[in-house]
C-alpha cells in the first residue's frame, strides 16, 4: 500500500513537471502571430533587400512568423499573393498599392470581414487606409510626389539649367507607379528644363538589364541630353554602367534616381549619380510588421508614417555608406 502511494505521488509530480515544461511551448505556438508581407521585387534585389531586412528584424523583435512574398513588382502577382495569404487566414497581411484601390478594395473588405489586419507600405492606398484605419490599416512609406520633387530640385542644384534637355525614364503607364516621377517632372519643368517622358515597359520592370540598350540608344540619339531622371531603384543602380558604356564622364549627364543599392552607392561616390531619393526601405519593412502587432495587441489604429526623409548626394554619401552595405539603409 505504501509503495502504491509513493508510485502515485511520483506519477502526479511527473505529470505536473511535464505539463509545466510542455504547456508554455504549446501556448507560445498558439499565440505567435502570423503575417504575410508583400516585399515588392525579388528576394535580395537592390530595391528590396533593406525592406526585407527591416521586416525580418521586426518579426524577430515581436516574435512573429513572417511569410515573405515577392512579386517582381507585377500588380497581378500582388493580387494573387493577397488571395493566397487570405486563404491561410493569418493575423495580418501587408500589401503594396501598385495594383490600385479598385483591384484591392473587395479583397481587403473580405479580409477585414475575416478579422485579418491589413496594412500597407511603399505605395499608398489612401481611400482604403481612411476606411479601415480604425482596424489597423496604416501606411509606411514615402510621400512619393514629394520625394520625386525633391530629387528634381537636387538635379537642378547639381547644375541643370533652364533650357537644358532631360529625360525621365519610368513607369508612366501605371498611375500608381508614376507619382514620384511626376514630382520630378514638375520640379524640372517649373525650372524651365525641357523634359521628355519615356515609359518603362513591364518587361523592363521585371528585367532591368533590358533598360541598358534602351538608354544607350536614347543618349546616342540626343547629343544635347543633359540629364536623366528615374524613380525606379533597379534602373538607378544601372545608370553608372550605362554612362560608362557611352564613354561619358561623371557630370556629363546629371542623374537623379531613387533608393540606395550598393551599385547606386558606387555611382554616387564616383559622381555619376548626382542625387538619389532615400525612402529608408528598412523602415518600410519594419513599421508594417510593428503596426500589425500593435493593432493585434493594443487595438492601435493605423499609423501613417512617412519614411522618405531626404536626398543622398556625393556630398553626404560617406556618412551612411556603411549602413547601406549592411542592407539597413
Amino acid at each position: 500500500m505504501k509503495n502504491l502511494r509513493i508510485a502515485l505521488v511520483v506519477l502526479i509530480v511527473a505529470t505536473i513537471v511535464l505539463s509545466v515544461s510542455y504547456t508554455p511551448k504549446a501556448q507560445a505556438r498558439q499565440d505567435k502571430l502570423v503575417v504575410y508581407m508583400q516585399m515588392g521585387g525579388t528576394a535580395g534585389d537592390p530595391s528590396t533587400l533593406a525592406r526585407t531586412n527591416g521586416a525580418r528584424a521586426a518579426a524577430e523583435a515581436y516574435d512573429i512568423e513572417l511569410v515573405e512574398q515577392y512579386s517582381g513588382w507585377d500588380p497581378q502577382t500582388m493580387i494573387d499573393q493577397f488571395n493566397e495569404a487570405m486563404a491561410a487566414e493569418p493575423d495580418g497581411i501587408v500589401i503594396m498599392g501598385h495594383p490600385g484601390e479598385d483591384a484591392f478594395a473587395p479583397l481587403v473588405e473580405e479580409a477585414e470581414s475575416l478579422g485579418i489586419i491589413v496594412t500597407s507600405g511603399n505605395n499608398p492606398l489612401p481611400t482604403l487606409e481612411a476606411k479601415y484605419q480604425s482596424n489597423g490599416f496604416g501606411y509606411a512609406g514615402a510621400d512619393l510626389y514629394e520625394g520625386g520633387y525633391l530629387t528634381g530640385l537636387a538635379m537642378i542644384e547639381a547644375g541643370l539649367q533652364e533650357g537644358d534637355e532631360a529625360l525621365i525614364y519610368d513607369i508612366w503607364h501605371q498611375e500608381g507607379r508614376s507619382v514620384s516621377s511626376q514630382g520630378m517632372y514638375d520640379a524640372l519643368t517649373e525650372a524651365g528644363v525641357k523634359v521628355e517622358k519615356l515609359d518603362v515597359t513591364d518587361e523592363v520592370d521585371k528585367d532591368v538589364s533590358l533598360a541598358v540598350p534602351i538608354l544607350t540608344a536614347y543618349i546616342e540619339a540626343h547629343p544635347n541630353l543633359r540629364a536623366i531622371g528615374t524613380q525606379h531603384g533597379n534602373i538607378t543602380a544601372n545608370m553608372m554602367n550605362v554612362l560608362q558604356s557611352e564613354g561619358l564622364n561623371p557630370g556629363d549627364i546629371i542623374v537623379g534616381g531613387i533608393d540606395l543599392s550598393p551599385a547606386t552607392i558606387e555611382g554616387i561616390e564616383a559622381g555619376y549619380i548626382s542625387a538619389s531619393f532615400d525612402q529608408v526601405l528598412y523602415l518600410q519593412g519594419y513599421y508594417p510588421i510593428q503596426q500589425i502587432w500593435l493593432t493585434k495587441s493594443y487595438k492601435i489604429p493605423g499609423l501613417h508614417i512617412n519614411t522618405g526623409v531626404g536626398i543622398v548626394t556625393p556630398e553626404n554619401i560617406a556618412d551612411i555608406a556603411p549602413l547601406i552595405e549592411q542592407g539597413i539603409r
